[in-house]
């Protein structure tokens, strides 16, 4: 049943090949069996998955034709859930139970899913690879000794070695597609405001995105179906109706115009990953696509840029957490300034600390137009040079994440070294664009990820572009080798 992808799933409920709860049971089997290794999952919730199930059974058998009724899925640990703990990954977040569903868990529920659990995620969904998560690293299911990438990696995880057909995710500044790239599975960031982030926990408010890691292309838009949604309770979803993103996936490619940055293959790419992206390209000229090289010169300020805007708004985001009103308190404070400074010195772990500073730094008095100020200009820049490039191109291509999947520990001590995990990803973040990662092939056993970034509301375009090129290849159907 693992092996079926979610469209499969569907038809083989509706025909009553199997049930909502045989399809859950089977799932919660794999978690126990295999995620004590990974570690994958903060929560389990089995009890409520098979309630769900058997509801979704009952409304099965009643010919309820709800989209994903009884399909079951994982919740990224930064969504809200009604009576299950939502920890963000941290020791700050431990034990909060939230009263309310995010807006997205909400359209799951309606459209009928199961929910098998939460998944473990970099604190706050601050970093690049998993390894900041108060409740331990995620393994990567191909390369055990490797990180899954972040700050999504819980979900990347979970999807590759099959414990969940597909699990929301949010991406800040490649959070979604980077882990997607590094687990060799599906991810799509859709457009900024596409996606309500009302329950979804702040990190950077102005670049945060929910978003779906699955294993096609298809699955991925089965999914936004349901996710995208417009909510007044949200003041950054934008109002604009969601259409049918599975409708166009069979669009044939022949003339569609890709342009891929010249600046995305530099010296710090892995030649294994430009190798399996030149394969790619080529893949899509046999389709019919028009390929053409496009310049987008300010790539290399995206990452200065992003690492002033996010810490900034982080700083700003993390001050609710005092110890006060929900969260971790230290014990027995002296006065109100040793309750604020112990509780979030044992709240908040390293990386949460780092980027809290510096985005205080880069907000405070006589640094603002210096840093922040002036990192907004070259957010400025480098939505101008996408909107300079999508007048003669369709979507750009390119690799995902400059290397495959690294070892643990090989990038903690230069923070630096890390945030360059992110350098093809952040652009899309900071020009509110919607973009994806597929596998495009294997170096070294491990999977390497093409991104497709598409003009604002586009989603539907770089899905059917995606969806084509895995009509061609099976690197989306790969397994990791230890997962049967």
């Amino acid at each position: 049943m693992h092996q079926l992808t979610i469209t499969e799933q569907i038809k083989k409920l509706k025909d009553k090949t199997f049930s909502s709860v045989e399809l859950t049971q089977h799932y919660l089997a794999r978690i126990k069996k295999y995620d004590s290794e990974l570690n994958s999952f903060i929560s389990v919730t089995e009890d409520a998955a098979l309630e769900q199930a058997q509801s979704a059974d009952q409304a099965l058998a009643a010919g309820d034709e709800t989209p994903l009724l009884g399909i079951p899925i994982a919740h990224k640990d930064i969504f809200c859930t009604d009576g299950t703990p939502t920890t963000c990954g941290s020791k700050m977040l431990e034990n909060f139970v939230p009263p309310y569903d995010a807006t997205v868990v909400e359209n799951y529920r309606r459209a009928g899913a199961v929910m098998l659990g939460k998944t473990n995620m970099d604190e706050f969904a601050m970093g690049s690879s998993n390894e900041t998560s108060f409740f331990g690293p995620v393994r990567n299911p191909w390369a055990k000794d490797c990180v899954p990438g972040g700050s999504s990696g819980g979900s990347a995880a979970a999807v590759a070695a099959l414990l969940t057909p597909a699990a929301t995710a949010t991406d800040t500044g490649g959070s979604i597609r980077q882990p997607a790239a590094l687990c060799g599975v599906t991810g799509i960031k859709p457009t900024y405001g596409r996606v309500s982030r009302w329950g979804m926990i702040a990190f950077a408010s102005s670049l945060d995105q929910g978003g779906i890691i699955a294993r096609t292309a298809e699955d991925a838009a089965l999914m936004l179906n349901t996710m995208a949604s417009v909510d007044p309770k949200d003041s950054t979803n934008i109002p604009k109706d969601v259409p049918d993103y599975s409708a166009s996936l069979n669009n044939r490619v022949n003339g569609m115009r890709i342009g891929v940055p010249k600046e995305y293959f530099s010296d710090g790419l892995h030649p294994g990953t430009a190798s399996a992206v030149q394969e790619a390209i080529g893949t899509y000229e046999k389709l019919g696509a028009k390929i053409s090289e496009i310049s987008l010169p300010n790539t290399s300020l995206a990452v200065p840029a992003y690492y002033v805007i996010a810490p900034a708004e982080c700083s700003a985001n993390l001050s609710r957490f005092d110890g006060v009103r929900y969260g971790h308190r230290c014990e027995n404070p002296k006065n109100l300034e040793d309750l604020y400074k112990r509780s979030r010195g044992e709240g908040f772990g390293e990386e949460v600390k780092r980027r809290i500073l510096v985005g205080t730094y880069a907000l405070s008095a006589g640094y603002y137009d210096a840093y922040y100020h002036k990192a907004q200009q070259v957010r400025r820049l480098i939505k101008n040079d996408f909107d300079a490039a999508f007048e003669g191109v369709d979507i750009v291509l390119g690799p995902t994440a400059p290397s495959p999947a690294f070892a643990f520990g090989a990038k903690g001590a230069d923070p630096v070294a890390m945030y360059l995990e992110d350098i093809f990803t952040i652009a899309a973040n900071l020009a509110g664009l919607p973009g994806m990662s597929i596998p495009c092939g294997l170096v070294d056993d491990k999977p390497v990820g093409l991104q497709l970034i598409g003009k604002h509301f586009d989603e539907a375009r770089i899905l059917n572009a995606a969806h084509c090129f895995q009509r061609e290849t099976d690197f989306h159907s790969l397994t990791p080798k230890d997962i049967n």
